[in-house]
């Protein structure tokens, strides 16, 4: 997918890593993306996250900043 392209380099880390970064980290100074379907998004999501469905994200690229770290789940 031509997506993939847009996101390097990346970088996985583990739930307990992801969730220190965003304890040590104000709101703000990096993007909680969450690639799910809206369906899933509205029964339970993280605080903060912003929805961009991952069948959409190739269209919606410009709406993430690209000066912040993105975390996506």
């Amino acid at each position: 997918m031509k997506w993939r392209q847009f996101l390097t380099p990346v970088q996985s880390i583990e739930t307990e890593k992801a969730k220190a970064y965003m304890a040590e980290h104000r709101e703000g100074t990096f993007t909680l993306l969450d690639v799910r379907q809206p369906g899933e998004y509205e029964q339970d999501r993280i605080p903060g996250a912003k929805l961009i469905p991952l069948p959409e994200l190739t269209n919606r690229l410009g709406e993430l900043d690209q000066a912040k770290p993105v975390i996506v789940y």
